[in-house]
This record gives structure tokens, sequence and C-alpha cells, in this order.
């Protein structure tokens, strides 16, 4: 079994907390810090809690989604034109403050911010081993949620000190980015200055994972010196596999590439449609999968993101990272006598490294894939320092150059492929690197080139989502422009 067990807080208001052994209800109390006073007695509580912060990373599979969805790389697909119809709607640029899919990583990520904020609201209850670390996972965290919020959303709300209560509906008010930007990186020089180079439980944050985070987070406010120093101690930690396909497998999981991975598993904590977020499996994978399967190696899915032929065309054909990232079904299907069915819009190609695989799944098969999310790949890191260089202040081409190189080398398996360290050599290559992992939109608006790649794209506008509309009716906040 993976580190993670099911933690689930009810409410705001008191913690029911789960595990495959034990399960401990407290009585409702309407003051739920009189619960803390109560729960917050061991260092076994506080490690429950965090796994509990950890647990809400699980649920944010449609953000990755959108990530292609959203941008050059894919269509949204499904089985109809309504099928999923906010995730429709965003393919299209169509999407308005109305939209489930993000209204539901509105709410998982401030879920993720209030569990870290119980935390941070009562650290001083107890003294124990450990805590520093274990709090350096929290800051992590949160930085973490108010990152993907900030990247989604713009100006957000932002609090730190305690969690958000009933009695506090209707109080909130948006914060300028930049001040939800000077959050994050405090909470990241807080996590770098007390978290471990290692971790013995896969999946935890390590120091060099904040350095990482710390980077992409400078790159995202063009703090391009910054991050280029932020990233530098986390070369050479890690090191880029020769099979470059192989690190999407489940013998993949938390390799010698992985600097931070989001947990999965089909052995435990198996759910059902009473709550298709409460399991510990990656609900994402099903997305991905050509519809009604026969054959070998995958399973069938409901063929959604599915990338476009010009992202497969893109790639050079001795690229071994096209065909790990793009599965050709039509080529695969002649050569191995495997069926499928055709979904909306389709195109040919399905998502290879999210794929459903045979096998690796269980219980209620939608819900319980196993695979890992790959959150920060050492790659990355690679090419954010290359960039980071390039376009630092004083820039450092040399070393943004090795950089490249090293990520490109391994894509080909040669030295022959190489290709001048540009700004725009860079961001090609990112997705060529990355494609289908949840960048691509991103990292085309912040180096302003969405306008140009995305169709229907609107500038002044689409850079960030609408805040849902739930929230304006309820707290009276102000909607992002154009919404």
């Amino acid at each position: 079994m993976k580190f993670f067990k099911h933690l689930t807080i009810i409410s705001t208001l008191f913690f029911m907390v789960s595990s495959c052994t034990d399960y401990v209800d407290y009585d409702p109390i309407e003051n739920y810090q009189i619960v803390a006073d109560v729960y917050f007695q061991s260092a076994e509580d506080y490690e429950k809690s965090l796994i509990g912060t950890y647990d809400m990373l699980q649920p944010l599979y449609m953000s990755i989604l959108i990530g292609d969805v959203a941008s050059d790389n894919a269509l949204c697909g499904g089985e109809s034109a309504t099928d999923v119809l906010g995730l429709q709607h965003i393919d299209d640029m169509m999407h308005n403050p109305n939209n489930d899919q993000l209204t539901g990583i509105w709410r998982t990520l401030y879920e993720g911010v209030n569990r870290a904020n119980y935390l941070e609201e009562n650290k001083d209850k107890l003294e124990f081993a450990g805590k520093s670390s274990l709090y350096g996972e929290v800051y992590f965290l949160r930085a973490y949620f108010y990152f993907e919020l900030v990247k989604f959303f713009g100006d957000v709300p932002l609090f730190t000190e305690a969690r958000l209560t009933a009695g506090d509906s209707g109080t909130l008010e948006r914060t300028s980015a930049a001040e939800v930007y000077t959050q994050i990186e405090a909470d990241l020089l807080n996590a770098i200055s007390t978290l471990p180079s290692s971790q013995a439980q896969k999946g935890r944050a390590t120091k060099y994972a904040a350095h990482a985070l710390l980077g992409k987070v400078y790159l995202y406010q063009d703090k391009f010196t910054e991050a280029a120093a932020t990233l530098e101690p986390v070369v050479g930690v890690y090191s880029l596999l020769s099979d470059y396909g192989s690190q999407f497998l489940k013998a993949g999981e938390n390799g010698p590439e992985s600097v931070f991975e989001v947990q999965h598993t089909n052995t435990s904590n198996w759910w059902d449609w009473g709550c298709a977020t409460c399991g510990e499996g990656n609900f994402g994978i099903i997305h991905n999968g050509p519809r009604a399967f026969s054959g070998p190696d995958y399973a069938s899915g409901w063929s959604f993101n599915v990338p476009t032929s010009d992202l497969y065309a893109s790639f050079d054909a001795a690229d071994t990272r096209r065909d790990a990232s793009v599965l050709d079904i039509v080529a695969f299907a002649e050569a191995t006598g495997a069926s499928y069915a055709e979904g909306y819009e389709h195109t040919g190609y399905f998502n290879n490294k999210y794929i459903p695989r045979a096998g690796e799944s269980g219980a209620q098969t939608e819900l319980n894939y196993l695979n890992n999310y790959r959150a920060i790949r050492y790659a990355d890191v690679l090419l954010m320092a290359a960039e980071a260089n390039v376009r630092a202040a004083s820039p450092d081409v040399a070393k943004a150059q090795g950089y490249l190189d090293m990520v490109r080398d391994r894509a080909f398996g040669d030295t022959s492929h190489r290709v001048t360290a540009t700004e725009e050599a860079i961001w090609d290559e990112r997705n060529f690197e990355l494609s289908m992992e949840g960048h691509r939109f991103f990292d085309l608006v912040r180096t302003g080139q969405a306008a140009a790649k995305i169709s229907g794209f609107q500038a002044g506008k689409h850079e960030v989502f609408p805040i849902p509309q739930q929230e304006i009716d309820i707290s009276g906040l102000t909607q992002n422009p154009g919404y």
C-alpha cells in the first residue's frame, strides 16, 4: 500500500479519521476548536492530519486534463458534444462562471488550503520529534494549492492563519496575484529550510521538491535570475532514464527522475460512484482511453483529451518521446488486431502517458487506476533551469545549452539532434518533453504565446479562468475581466 491513508474532513467543524485498520469518529461539536483540543494529543494525530492534506492532491485530475484540452495539444473528445459540457466549453474557449469542472477545482484546492491551515492553527499545541520537517510538508502543500489557484484564477482569496468556518461565509475578498505569490514564496522558503533531502516514504515532499516548485513559481513571475539560482541545487540530484517512456509505467513510479509525484493506488480505500473522488485511485486515467477497446496492453476508456494530429506531427520521427507520449491507435490496431470505437472528435491518437492499461485498476474499475501523477519531473527542472539561465539578467547560455542538450540527447539516444538554446527552442522542447502532462496551456499563457497558438483564445480574458459563480453570489467576489 502506498503511504496515503484516506482522511476526510467533515465540513469545517471536526475530523473523521480512517485508515485501513482503525476508525475514529468525534461527535459533532459546533466549535471545531474544542475538537482540535481533544484531537491533537500525539505526533500521530499531526501525521494523520498531514496525510489528509496530501489527499487533496488526488482529486485534481481535471486540472491536468484542462492543461492540455485548453491548449493546442488536444481536443476534448468524449462520447458527444455534450459529454462533460464544462470541459467541452473550455476546449472551445466558451467557458463561463457556471462551469462545474472549474468549480470543482476551486473547491478542491481550497479544501487543501483549509487542511493545511488547520495544522497551522494547531501548530503550538504539542512539541514532538520531527515536527519541523512535518510542517515543511504542510507549507509545501499549501504553496502547491495556492500556486494552482493563482495559475487558474489570478487574484484569489488568501488566508493562512486558520481554517474558514461556516461563520466566515460571505466575508472573502480577492487578494492580488502578486501578494499570493509572495505567500507562496514564503511557504516554500520555509519548506526548503526544514524539509529533508530525502524521505523514507515515497511521495512525500523533499527539500529538492520545494526548490523545484519555487523555481517554477519564480519562472511564472518572470523572476529568471531567482529561478536559475533556486533550481541549481536540484541539478545532479536526479537522473534521466535512458528509456523515456518507462517512467510512465507502473514500474517507473517514484523513479530516479521523479521530483514530486502524486500517489495513487488500486489496492486500498476503493470507492464507488457514491463518491467518485473519495478513494485513492486515479479517476483521471479512465478519461484518456479508447472507447470499447479490445486488445493487448490497454483497457477501455472514455476517449477524452485526445491529442491532435498536429501535436503528433510536430515530433521528429526519431524522437522517442513521440510514441511514448501519443498512441497512434490506428497503427496499433493494425499491428495487433485490437479494436475500438471512435469517440467524439476522434483524432486517431490517445494520451499514452496516462492511459488505462490492462490489469492496473481494481474494485470500481473507472475510479481505481493506480497511476501516479508525475507532478514535477527532472526533465522539467532541467528545461526550467535552461529557460531561466537564458532569460536571466546575466544570462548563462552555456549552462542553459548543457541542460537542453541533456534532455534532447536522452530523447534521441545520440548527440546529433542538439539545437541552439534560445527561448523559443526551450519553449518548443517543453512541449516535446511534457506534452499531455497538463502543462501546455499554462506554459503558453506565461510565455505570451497563447493568443497565437490557441484557437478562440481572447487576450485579456482567457489568461485566467472565471471565478465560480457560487463564490460571486456568496461572497460578492469580483469576476475576472470578460466573464
